[in-house]
């Protein structure tokens, strides 16, 4: 487990390297969860399994002992900061994680150079709230991106894109199956071809 310096305080992150990687996968938690989700565990076990390295970034408010996240803007600051400390330089790099993270991602795709954006339970809108879209967000993405949906998702559910694939599963917000959503991420690296 590696700590980092950040803007806003310390960030943890479990780093698993492959031997010789094909690219990297950094993926964030929720809003109110840590990096053992099943989600999250089922995405990095068959990112590992194509060849990728890994790394599951702890924001600095959870490592603080903190539920509540911090404001986006810190939560984008700390990531983008740990992404740069990262010993990936030189390979393709795929961003990610559940809900909150996954929208941290999507904010700093550009800004942190990504090849491909992987979504766990984009949380579209706040439940009840399908005013308040945050589809905008997924929609800045110009890079190839992976929404893995629970098609009961209070959160809702976004539209595919252009550069955007949407795969429902059997579920709601949680994402409970790590192995239905192993299975989904490692047809979409297959298919990305970034190596």
């Amino acid at each position: 487990m590696l700590e980092l310096e950040t803007p806003h305080g310390i960030a943890r992150v479990r780093l698993d390297q492959a031997e010789s990687p094909s690219a990297a996968l950094v993926l964030g938690h929720g809003a109110g969860g840590g990096i053992d989700s099943p989600d999250l565990k089922g995405a990095a076990g068959a990112a590992r399994d194509a060849g990728l390295s890994v790394a599951l970034v702890e924001q600095p408010y959870r490592v603080a002992g903190r539920r509540a996240p911090a404001p986006a803007a810190q939560l984008d600051a700390a990531w983008v900061s740990v992404l740069s400390q990262l010993p990936f330089a030189g390979l393709a790099l795929i961003v990610g994680g559940r809900s909150s993270g996954a929208r941290v991602a999507c904010r700093t795709a550009a800004e942190t150079g990504a090849s491909a954006v992987l979504c766990l339970a984009f949380p579209v809108h706040p439940p009840g709230k399908p005013e308040k879209s945050r589809l905008a967000e997924l929609d800045a993405v110009e890079v190839p991106t992976l929404v893995v949906q629970g098609e009961r998702d209070p959160f809702g559910l976004p539209p595919p894109g252009p550069r955007r694939n949407v795969v429902t599963v059997a579920g709601t917000h949680s994402l409970r199956s790590s192995g239905t959503i192993a299975a989904a991420v490692a047809d979409w690296l297959t298919a990305l071809q970034l190596a």
